[in-house]
This record gives C-alpha cells, sequence and structure tokens, in this order.
C-alpha cells in the first residue's frame, strides 16, 4: 500500500502501564492485565516529549484543524489526532468506517430555560454502529489488524461482553476486516433491547447468551482472556481506551481549544469512556493545544452506583466497593463493578492536580427515562444514557457545582433508536416494579386512530379521504382558508 504524502512520520514508543503496582510491557503482544499484579493498563507513549519539541500548541492545533478536511482515509476520523492516539500504526493498518466527528448541537432556547443553563449535546450516537464504542473499537482493531499482520495470525477469535453497544461495534469492525477475525460476543440473557441484539447477529457475529448481568458475561470473557489466546474488546483492552480519548480532542476542536466555562457530562458504565475522556484533555493540556480543562462530571443511576458512592467519601478515607445492580432503563450503565474504576481514580487525580474539578453525581430511573423524554422531545436524539446525564446536569445545578453561564456539553452515547423500547414502557405504563419508574401522563404518547378500518371498504376513495379529513378538522380544530 502507498503510503499517503500527508501522513505523519512520527512514531511513538508505546508500552502498557500497570496503574497498581507501576510495571510496564511492550506491545508486541495484547495484554489486558498486568501479569505481575493484575492492574489495569493504561497505553503510555514514552517518546511524547518529542512532539513538544516539534510544535508548540499553536502549531499543533493548526495541524490538527487542517486535518479535519482531510480526505485521506487513515487520518479521517479519530486518527486526525494520530499523534495523540496510537503513533504505531502504519497507513495499512489503519480501520476507518466513519466514526468520530459527530456533532455537538446546541440546545434550543426553550430546553434551556427549562434547565436553567446553557448545555449542548454530542451525539455520538451518529458513529457507524450508532454508539460511542466505534471509537475505540476503530483503535483496538487497527492494532490487532497491524498484529495480523505483523505476526502472519492465521486465525484469530475477538470476544466481548456487552449489554449491546460493544457487541454491534465489535462484530461490525470484524465483519468489515474479515479472516482471520472471527467475532463472538456474550450477552446477559433478556437483559439486551431487541434493536442492539440484532445488530451484532446482522454483522454475522456469534452470540452466545449467559443467564445474569453485565457483570456475570465480563467474568467469563475475563476468564478466557487470561487463559486463551483471543482478542478480548471490552474497556480492559487499553487500545479502546486510546479509541475514545478522540471524544475529548473533538470536544475541544469544535471550542477552537477554548474550554474555559465548560463541563462534561458523561455517563459512567464500566467506567472506560470518563477515563478516556480525562486522558484526552490530559495530553491536549500537556502538549500545550488547551490553556485548562474543562470540569468532568460523571453521572451514575442510583440502581448501578459504585463510583458515586466512592466520591461521596471524604477524601482520604475512601473505600471503593462493588454493588449489586438492579433494573436501569440506561442499560449500558448497569455495571455494578466497572472494569476501569482504578483507572478513573488514578486519572481524576492527576486532573485535579492539574486543576481540574472531577466530580460525580447520582441519579434515579425516574429521572433518566424522563430526561430522555424531555431532551428529545425538543429535537435531540438521545439514549437514555443521553437522559442519565441531563438528568445529572439537572443535579448538578440543584447541588451547585455549575455556575450560572458555564456551558454544559451532554454525551449521548448511543442513538435513541436503540433504547426505543424503554420509550414504550413509559408510554404504556409497562414498567416492571424493580425499575422504580412511575410514567406521567403529561409525558406520554401514542398514536391515535383516525378512521375505522372497516370505512376504507364502505366509501369510495374520495368520500374516504373527505371523511378522514373532517375528523383531522376536528381534533385539530383547523379553520377554512375561505
Amino acid at each position: 500500500m502507498e503510503h499517503p504524502k500527508d501522513f505523519p512520520d512520527y512514531r511513538g514508543t508505546m508500552q502498557y502501564y500497570c496503574l497498581e503496582c507501576g510495571t510496564t510491557y511492550p506491545i508486541d503482544e495484547l495484554y489486558y492485565t498486568c501479569p505481575k499484579c493484575g492492574g489495569v493498563f493504561l497505553l503510555e507513549d514514552t517518546g511524547r516529549s518529542r512532539l513538544t519539541e516539534q510544535k508548540n500548541g499553536a502549531e499543533w492545533r493548526a495541524t490538527f484543524d487542517a486535518r479535519a478536511a482531510t480526505k485521506t482515509t487513515s487520518l479521517r476520523g479519530i486518527f486526525r489526532f494520530y499523534e495523540l492516539m496510537a503513533p504505531v500504526l502504519e497507513p495499512e493498518d489503519i480501520v476507518y468506517l466513519g466514526e468520530g466527528n459527530t456533532p455537538i448541537i446546541r440546545a434550543s432556547k426553550a430546553l434551556e430555560d427549562y434547565a436553567g443553563q446553557p448545555l449542548a449535546y454530542k451525539n455520538d450516537g451518529q458513529n457507524p454502529s450508532a454508539s460511542f464504542k466505534d471509537r475505540g473499537m476503530a483503535c483496538a482493531f487497527s492494532y490487532l489488524k497491524h498484529l495480523v499482520r505483523k505476526n502472519g495470525w492465521e486465525h484469530v477469535i475477538t470476544i466481548c461482553a456487552s449489554t449491546g453497544d460493544t457487541s454491534a461495534a465489535a462484530a461490525l469492525y470484524a465483519s468489515y476486516i474479515g479472516e482471520p477475525l472471527k467475532s463472538v460476543v456474550l450477552l446477559p440473557k433478556g437483559k439486551v433491547t431487541a434493536q442492539q441484539l440484532a445488530q451484532p447477529l446482522g454483522s454475522g457475529a456469534q452470540v452466545l447468551e449467559v443467564p445474569g448481568v453485565f457483570d456475570d458475561c465480563m467474568k467469563v470473557v475475563e476468564y478466557l482472556a487470561d487463559n486463551y489466546r483471543v482478542a478480548l474488546l471490552n474497556s480492559k483492552n487499553a487500545w479502546r481506551i486510546l479509541g475514545q480519548e478522540s471524544y475529548a480532542y473533538e470536544v475541544a476542536q469544535w471550542y477552537d481549544w477554548d474550554l474555559a466555562g465548560k463541563a462534561v457530562f458523561v455517563p459512567i458504565g464500566n467506567a472506560g469512556n470518563i477515563t478516556a475522556i480525562m486522558c484526552g484533555f490530559l495530553k491536549l493540556l500537556d502538549l500545550g493545544v488547551i490553556a485548562e480543562l474543562p470540569k468532568i462530571i460523571g453521572v451514575q443511576s442510583a440502581h448501578a452506583d459504585p463510583v458515586f458512592n466512592y466520591y461521596r467519601q471524604p477524601a482520604g478515607c475512601r473505600v471503593y466497593e462493588p454493588v449489586t445492580v438492579r433494573p436501569s432503563v440506561a442499560q449500558a450503565a448497569m455495571i455494578g463493578n466497572p472494569v476501569s474504576f482504578p483507572r478513573v481514580r488514578s486519572l481524576a487525580s492527576a486532573y485535579e492536580k492539574h486543576g481540574g474539578i472531577f466530580a460525580v453525581v447520582q441519579v434515579c430511573e425516574q429521572e433518566i427515562i424522563e430526561g430522555m423524554l424531555k431532551v428529545n422531545r425538543h429535537g435531540h436524539i438521545a439514549c437514555t444514557q443521553g437522559g442519565e446525564c441531563f438528568a445529572g446536569l439537572l443535579r448538578a445545578k440543584e447541588i451547585g457545582l455549575l455556575d450560572k453561564d458555564e456551558l454544559a456539553i451532554l454525551d449521548s452515547t448511543a442513538h435513541a433508536l436503540k433504547f426505543i423500547g424503554f420509550q414504550e414502557m413509559y408510554y404504556t405504563d409497562s414498567f416492571p416494579a424493580s425499575y422504580e419508574v412511575t410514567p406521567r401522563d403529561e409525558l406520554k404518547n401514542a398514536p391515535e386512530n383516525l378512521i375505522d378500518s372497516s370505512r376504507k371498504d364502505a366509501l369510495d376513495e374520495q368520500a374516504f379521504t373527505r371523511e378522514a379529513a373532517d375528523n383531522v378538522v376536528a381534533k385539530l380544530g383547523l379553520k377554512s382558508r375561505g
């Protein structure tokens, strides 16, 4: 494959770094947890200081801005920030399916008036498989493709546990690359929406169901990754975290690299996304691309809130404990023991040391589902996790975490259509009691029958049209043009 003339010459010197014991490992094979202590990894480029020698902050801003218009496939989407991501890949390694560069949409005046706060949504549901997971998969699969090419592997099983979005993204990217990759996904039986189940099936993945919740599926794939040669694609995979850092880079770029007066809200499930976003902003600060860090506010449901419980304790005497999850409309957040919690703890500390503010708020299920319904009635396409962010904004404002004019940037992690079943449950008042959701009539919506179907055969076409139109006039109170 010809090397594109505008592809960067820079190559990093990357390694796995264990957050528990500090041991480092080379990247010539896949590691998920530290062989020495079992801790989780971040990936670090030990040669990154060379980037500050090459260009100053203004020059890097100009470089990234210029790449936003590139037609070079290997530099589109998340890899326009190549030097900050996985700068060991060659152009032929990079997989691009249209991920990244998702829009940030300012809320309508009516919604801002309701919230009492300026706000915008970043619509990550406009990624190829309709969720933010494509960011991480683009990076993880690009690195996996690199390893396959380098080692001549002939058969590779990719595997993940999922509540829906991870499996959809993993299956999509595996199907695009094809042999020697084969995609296998483990789902909690009966805990995934029909739309999300359809995605890996449609991409040709082998779907295996496990009784229980996501945490049960995760234990199975962790055991497999520890004992068998499989490519694990959950957020234990540090290459996925790298890809998800692109969210932070895009937010900064959209606001012309000025993050003063900004607060970024992120739902916390397995904690990979909030990890990546903090890491991304810290890299931009270190490179001089941004001058200050935005606030980061994580949001958790009361039905799955171990990170909130940790940070509600006084600093210096915090104890982390997993929780048993209860059913949640924010399905991707139904995780009682987030794999990336050690990353959150480490990066939140670094964030605060560099002058940033990090906080976690808790919201209830009623607030989450009604948050989704409210914002979507004002022109958005937020999923239930996006509703969780809106509920988190209202809670943060209530407890004084936000300044009056601070712009809240909310993460809608997936497309609303993935979670349409929960909207239907609200409208039809069919939530099981365990969800603790009581629908309110003023938020319900349902189709209305305009004319009895038997009238279609009883009337000629003109009479049928007139009767149906008369019924519309009566329902809407229309006035004649005459």
